[in-house]
């Protein structure tokens, strides 16, 4: 009954996030609510079985006098410990030293590294790591640290596959949303740095100047029936050949890139006569995986008189988005140019700020009326948030569910040993055990419980997340930031709930 009453508003923050234009009905999920009562039933079938099958194995005695048998002091191989530190020291070092494509061939070598020595972490290095505290006589018997440490290596013993199961889920849960989120952030990003102004025009090769002149006239049109007040500059652009790896390489003149610089609020070139700038855009490789910069930097320019003018710095810029960087030179030189190769023409529009609505209506008519020759920036964006809102939407409530799942598995093993803790604090309480100092004990204890297997999943995420920026060569460092903080947020607040009613019937019992 709470999920649907709290339906509608999951289906509000659905339209918001999908980009939805129509309203998206509540309705009564009957099919959805009859395959998931068969799925548990099946499932309690299942379980009922394995435990049947795993007490049958019991002797009655065993089962019946199990919580008072004693355990014994928990033991840690050293040789396992220091193997579980080995192994995840190498998966990160792995991790974050690949770049490019080779994150993808070490993705599950790390993947099968970390796993196994976040096992090891649980089951041998914590509870190594504990002894070395008991034997420190400065730890152990400070303040009430000996009621924290006396049982804790047991509880890390006896709940090492569950931290181990819900860093492993919590992990995958952070790996996925902040994926998920860092891909949709990558696309929209990265397009609108390539693609700086609102509207972008590039005639076909074959278009000629009636058409050129028709396409451009249209797009005016249609601005001016939107209402939108633009600043529009036209460039002829000039290819020459030069010895830069037999490729063409534009040059452009000082002034032409001036007006397309103060579309954008660029700072303006003004070479010296026989001076060069290299322009490229951020990471831009021309062939074999060699910057722009570096062989345009390398290559002079020849003029008709015989002179060479020579490149003196580089500037990272996308005022004239060219993949394979360029040159501005002064308007001088630039008449003292042999003739180019090629030309093309070019023209641009920058809308004014807080008219985004009617930039995106009127990205879809240019691209409808003159295609793909026009890039609607706004409206390109407005698309890939569209067909990603789904994926992205799904990914955040699979996430969600796993991360609360793992949650439940702490909150559930919390209250497991409750009548046990009921009864050593009961004990301890009568050679003076003070509230606060019950209150201290506890919130310790529930804290390295909740935090222990998060913190964990926290670091594992943020490795992964970082590992996928260098994949894609471009910084999450916000999205993760964002995304593993928001985990963070939820647990402490978890935390903050569990501990408030484990404390409360703590201390009911004791008092």
């Amino acid at each position: 009954m709470a999920g649907l009453v709290f339906a509608k508003a999951i289906l509000l923050v659905a339209e918001n996030v999908l980009i939805v234009n129509e309203a998206l009905d509540f309705y009564f999920p009957t099919l959805a609510i009859v395959v998931t009562f068969l799925s548990f039933i099946v499932l309690f079938f299942c379980i009922s079985l394995f435990v049947s099958f795993i007490l049958r194995t019991k002797r009655l005695n065993d089962l019946i006098k199990g919580e008072k048998q004693s355990k014994g002091e928990p033991k840690a191989s050293i040789l396992l410990a220091i193997v579980a530190a080995l192994l995840l020291i190498t998966g990160y070092f792995t991790a974050l030293y690949v770049k490019g494509v080779y994150v993808v061939y070490v993705m599950i070598p790390v993947v099968i590294v970390v796993t196994i020595g976040t096992y090891l972490l649980f089951t041998q290095l914590s509870v190594f790591i504990i002894r070395l505290l008991k034997r420190n006589q400065l730890v152990f018997w400070r303040k009430t640290n000996m009621l924290l440490f006396s049982d804790l290596s047991f509880r890390m013993k006896d709940n090492a596959r569950t931290f181990f199961m819900v860093a492993i889920i919590s992990t995958v849960a952070f790996s996925a949303i902040g994926t998920l989120y860092g891909f949709q952030s990558y696309l929209t990003k990265e397009i609108k740095v390539v693609n700086p102004y609102s509207f972008s025009y590039t005639p076909y090769q074959e278009d000629n100047q009636e058409v050129i002149e028709n396409d451009i006239n249209k797009v005016n049109a249609i601005l001016d029936e939107e209402n939108i007040e633009t600043k529009m500059a036209e460039i002829e652009l000039h290819y020459f050949e030069l010895p830069v790896r037999n490729r063409e390489v534009l040059i452009a003149k000082a002034s032409d890139y001036n007006r397309f610089a103060a579309l954008i609020a660029e700072e303006e070139l003004y070479p010296e006569e026989y001076e060069a700038i290299v322009v490229e855009q951020s990471g831009a490789i021309l062939m074999q995986g060699q910057k722009a910069s570096e062989a345009l930097m390398n290559t002079t320019i020849r003029l008709e008189n015989g002179q060479e003018v020579f490149p003196s710095r580089v500037v990272d810029t996308e005022v004239l988005p060219e993949i394979n960087g360029y040159y501005v030179v002064n308007d001088k030189i630039y008449e003292q140019l042999s003739s180019p190769s090629r030309s093309n023409v070019g023209a641009v529009w920058q809308a004014s700020e807080g008219q985004t609505d009617q930039v995106i209506d009127a990205g879809r008519k240019i691209e409808e009326q003159i295609g793909y020759k026009v890039i609607a920036i706004d409206h390109t964006i407005y698309t890939i948030n569209k067909a990603f809102g789904p994926i992205l939407f799904i990914g955040l409530f699979i996430g969600i569910v796993f991360f609360v799942s793992a949650g439940s598995f702490l909150y559930f093993r919390l209250f497991t040993d409750l009548d046990e803790e009921k009864r050593k604090f009961r004990s301890i309480a009568k050679i003076g055990l003070t509230q606060s100092e019950l209150k201290k004990v506890v919130t310790r204890q529930i804290a390295i419980l909740f935090f222990s297997p998060i913190i964990v999943a926290l670091v594992h995420g943020a490795v992964a997340l970082t590992a996928l920026s260098h994949f894609f060569d471009y910084h999450l460092i916000i999205e993760s930031t964002l995304v593993l903080s928001s985990f963070a947020v939820i647990q402490i607040i978890y935390f903050l709930l569990a501990r408030y009613f484990y404390l409360k019937q703590v201390e009911r019992a004791v008092l």
